[in-house]
């Protein structure tokens, strides 16, 4: 097809060119940023690879080393942390067995839209820190000040956490070395992973969801044994277990607001499910490779948090003293672990607190990838200092990988007396965060859309689809509004019972305002509000696609067997 084709839309200025207001398009990326020749310098290990890259045509461009296989397992397994295998104890001790399957389906379901909508635009539009730059362009660019400053203070609170987290696991083991010693052991390890840059996170990810996806297998296998009765002699599990907790202590705890409770637990655990959109910037060929890595995260919500916490809700009672006080920092209080304990299994348990240990290091790299790359994202669009803006030959955004990985000796403060209560609030930044991002992804599709039909565009044009269109966003969007309700809710009027006082409420619910400040911030600075749908430029900055490829492979599933197709469409 030629390039005059709409299908392969250049963003000549033939086409009708309306850009938005305080937003800077790229255009198409044709050239590249120039690549090192270099091994060393190519993988930052050289001071020579820490100058600045000559960037080819166009905007600022990070590195493209990212292969499918990254994408695929950062989509199945990527950001499965300590909320999911220590936070959901507390979250069963708070709503029970019942609430903690209904809450992870519904918060699963939104995601599930959001990031079947964040594909279809990563694949239009693959750039580096692409939630902030949607928002900017196809909603509100002093809302998208806010998004991508939300976010970035969401992964720079995220990492010391994770730090802190890291030193109590170890200490399931010894509780006599100082938590400083691990802390700095695993600070270390996140800055040598972030000298290898993208590649150092792509292939640090990919193990590490190996090794989650793995365990969480084994653990199903091990606890479907246990329910049949199968758990060896002398254990808890060594007789039929069935449903038996569903009716003594019971499905629910806390009623409704036990219920509504676990909502932050849930958004807290599938936190980072959104970076296989961010990562797609750094992908070779993002039209080919994020599709696939899409359909990964069906399988991710059924396999992980659906069967996992199910088996977890039949094995474990939510009246156990283990569970009670759990939060997203006490390894003992894990479930996994307690399955462990109760079945007699010997070193299950040690196998179990070392995946969390695993976990919990992969999502402080995640915190500085996503943070960093936002940050980046930001500074190109005048949103930060353009210091940020900064990438070296060896395809790091250099100075704001450094500010995450400042944020990370927030963690020592955690030692002080004072540590527990400064954690507090900064988990009150974190908790809600996430919310945004994702009720922003699913408005820019829709936006997206209807500026796409607007600009005589047809929806074959669109090489990769929403599997909900424009209606799996509009779900995604009620789903965050409810969920916030929800915690709104909560925050007034605790599990526990009784009304929350001023210090209570905020720690549930500091995100809001931290956001409606952002977006005050952005709003005074640029003095830019809703874009109407003819201001919205769709063309402009377009990755060129290879439609004769895409058509090649369409009418190559067109033609397969009905089972084949179903397989495709799985997987």
């Amino acid at each position: 097809m030629s390039a005059s084709d709409p299908a392969v839309s250049n963003g000549s200025k033939d086409e009708k060119h309306v850009g938005p207001p305080s937003y800077q398009s790229p255009g198409l990326q044709t050239e590249g940023a120039v690549r090192s020749e270099n091994w060393a310098t190519r993988t930052g290990l050289n001071l020579d690879s820490f100058k600045k890259r000559d960037y080819g045509t166009g905007i600022v461009e990070l590195d493209r080393s990212m292969k499918p296989r990254h994408l695929h397992m950062i989509a199945i397994g990527g950001s499965i942390g300590a909320g999911f295998f220590v936070g959901s104890g507390g979250a069963l001790s708070t709503g029970g067995p019942a609430s903690l399957l209904i809450d992870f389906v519904i918060i699963g379901i939104m995601m599930f839209n959001v990031v079947y909508a964040l594909g279809e635009l990563a694949v239009m539009y693959p750039v580096s820190g692409g939630f902030y730059t949607y928002a900017v362009r196809f909603i509100d660019p002093s809302w998208g000040f806010a998004m991508g400053w939300n976010y970035v203070m969401q992964w720079a609170v995220v990492v010391p956490l994770e730090l802190t987290v890291c030193s109590i696991s170890i200490s399931y083991w010894n509780a006599d070395v100082s938590p400083a010693v691990w802390i700095t052991v695993f600070y270390i390890f996140i800055i040598i992973v972030n000298i290898f840059g993208t590649l150092g996170y792509a292939e640090e990810e990919f193990w590490a969801s190996l090794l989650k996806l793995t365990a969480t297998v084994v653990f199903m296998i091990i606890s479907l044994v246990c329910v049949l009765g199968g758990g060896p002699e002398g254990g808890r599990y060594d007789e039929y277990y069935g449903a038996r907790l569903w009716y003594e202590p019971g499905a629910f705890r806390n009623g409704f607001r036990g219920f509504c409770a676990i909502f932050v637990t849930a958004a807290f655990s599938f936190s980072g499910t959104e970076l296989v959109g961010l990562a797609a910037a750094e992908a070779a060929n993002p039209a080919k490779s994020l599709p696939g890595a899409i359909k990964q995260v069906f399988w991710r919500i059924t396999l992980f948090y659906v069967l996992g916490l199910t088996f977890v809700g039949l094995l474990v009672p939510s009246d156990d003293p283990h569970l009670l006080n759990a939060g997203s920092d006490d390894v003992t209080a894990s479930p996994f672990v307690l399955v462990g304990q109760y079945a007699g299994l010997n070193g299950f348990n040690h196998f179990m607190n070392f995946v969390i240990l695993v976990s919990v290091v992969s999502i402080g790299v995640s915190g500085v990838y996503g943070g960093s790359r936002t940050l980046t994202a930001l500074a190109q669009q005048g949103y930060a200092p353009k210091i940020f803006t900064y990438v070296d030959r060896s395809g790091r955004p250099t100075f704001s990988v450094g500010l995450l990985l400042a944020f990370g000796l927030l963690a020592y403060i955690n030692l002080a007396a004072a540590g527990p209560t400064v954690f507090t609030w900064l988990q009150a930044l974190s908790g809600l965060a996430a919310l945004f991002t994702w009720g922003s992804i699913c408005l820019s599709h829709i936006r997206f859309r209807k500026a796409w039909a607007y600009h005589g565009h047809t929806l074959d044009e669109i090489p990769f689809k929403a599997i909900g269109g424009v209606y799996g966003s509009w779900l995604g969007i009620i789903l965050v509004v409810l969920v916030l309700i929800a915690q709104f809710y909560v925050a007034i009027c605790p599990p526990s019972g009784g009304i929350n006082d001023a210090a209570g409420f905020f720690e549930s619910y500091l995100a809001l305002p931290v956001v409606i400040l952002f977006w005050a911030i952005g709003y005074g600075w640029k003095r830019t509000g809703w874009l109407r749908t003819h201001q919205i430029d769709v063309d402009t900055g377009r990755r060129e696609i290879d439609w004769d490829e895409i058509n090649a492979y369409r009418a190559e599933v067109a033609a397969m067997p009905a089972w084949r197709r179903l397989l495709n469409f799985l997987f």
